[in-house]
């Protein structure tokens, strides 16, 4: 069996989702997902101009052996843009044996743990009162987990994930059109005192059932990471997320000395190599790796099972930016892994999505059920595909009051 054929296609409705599609001699395709928010023409280079020049001619079903070739050959490695490439043609080869084998990805990987896996939505609002409306309204869809996130007083912008004006919508997402990034101002001294307060006003509202989730996106020294954990210790949060960037692994080492609060970090990670002694050391408690930009299924899966050692459980990168394929490899890891614990997910079951990416795979009641199709179980439509082009867009950019550029 070879590889005869590899084509990269850009656009989506309202995303620039990168779709890798491999065709082999046997007329069996495979999907993969490259998309790397924002940035989304670099891995569709890389794919065209490098990497499916030396697919062709491959065996699909030796795809470690793959892995290893481009991880390895490369010399240069690791980095967001290669290893969402990487992941984009792994993820198609183990669709491609999947479809080989007859049977969805989850069997190959071992088998179900679980029926339905847990995920949680983005509730969000311009004032408390305003979040309040949306967690109400995710509460009534069927949603167990919640990710809760609103404007601080007296912040000049609205912050991360925080719409402009209130009542705006009950699933609000971050404008990222247009090449020049807006621009959004923080003030870490209001954020953390008034923070905890709403924080315990919503567990108050909705009760102990309800998993609250909080995002910090970074924006915490450790020492004040620490500070904001320990003083978030009664709300019995799910997890507080990315409370001060890892980039320095050791800098958990203060937070976990002085709070209980559940740790999540990794959605900005590429390789073991960036959380592996978070994990060993047992520094945090979820991992939020994506299957795209770490390298695909191959690579993802060893750092599950590295996680499973150390009592780190799964929470995989579910954005907007992630298309269904990558949400299909996560949910078939969610499906088998062991140490499994929530996923992201944002609503991508629109009409448009929906015929680009036709599947079986359903959300109900706040639990994703992967689909028995064999391979990733998600079909693609290129004429679909050829209604769109790519959107130029940015992430927004973060500044302290006097100027000064600080963490997104």
């Amino acid at each position: 069996m070879k590889i005869t054929d590899a084509k990269v296609f850009v656009g989506g409705p309202a995303k620039n989702y990168v779709t890798l599609k491999i065709e082999t001699d046997q007329g069996i395709c495979g999907l993969g997902d490259a998309t790397l928010n924002n940035r989304e023409t670099l891995p569709a280079a890389y794919l065209k101009d490098y990497l499916i020049p030396n697919l062709i001619g491959m065996d699909p079903r030796n795809s470690e052996d793959i892995w290893q070739f481009f991880y390895r050959g490369a010399y240069f490695r690791r980095g967001p843009i290669a290893m969402a490439a990487f992941g984009a043609i792994d993820m198609a080869l183990w669709d491609i044996k999947g479809k080989l084998a007859n049977m969805p990805l989850y069997q190959l990987f071992g088998g179900k743990s679980r029926e339905g896996a847990l995920v949680y939505a983005h509730a969000t609002g311009a004032d408390l009162e305003d979040l309040m409306d949306s967690i109400s309204w995710y509460v009534e869809q069927g949603y167990k987990a919640i990710r809760v996130q609103c404007g601080i007083p007296g912040m000049p912008k609205a912050g991360y994930a925080v719409p402009e004006k209130k009542g705006d919508v009950k699933n609000y997402i971050t404008d990222y059109t247009g090449i020049r990034p807006k621009v959004e101002i923080w003030d870490t001294s209001r954020y953390m005192r008034y923070m905890p307060k709403a924080l315990t006003q919503v567990r108050e509202r909705f009760g102990p059932e309800l998993k609250i989730l909080h995002d910090v996106h970074h924006r915490l020294t450790p020492r004040e990471a620490a500070e904001f954990a320990k003083a978030v210790e009664p709300v019995d949060l799910f997890w507080l997320e990315d409370p001060t960037p890892a980039d320095d692994q050791d800098a958990l080492k203060f937070l976990r000395h002085h709070s209980t609060v559940p740790v999540a970090i990794g959605e900005v990670f590429n390789s073991i190599w960036d959380c592996n002694k978070l994990i060993e050391n047992e520094l945090i408690d979820f991992i939020r790796v994506a299957v795209t930009y770490a390298g695909g299924i191959t690579h993802v899966k060893r750092i599950v099972d590295l996680a499973a050692l150390h009592h780190v459980r799964t929470g995989f990168h579910g954005a907007p930016s992630h298309s269904p394929l990558s949400m299909a490899a996560q949910a078939h890891l969610n499906a088998w892994a062991p140490n499994f614990g929530i996923q992201e997910y944002l609503v991508l079951g629109t009409p448009e999505c929906d015929a680009l990416f036709p599947s079986e795979h359903r959300l109900e009641n706040g639990l994703f059920y992967v689909s028995d199709a064999p391979g990733l179980g998600v079909a693609f439509d290129e004429n679909e595909a050829a209604r769109y082009s790519y959107k130029p867009g940015s992430h927004p950019v973060v500044r302290l009051e006097d100027g000064t550029l600080w963490n997104y």
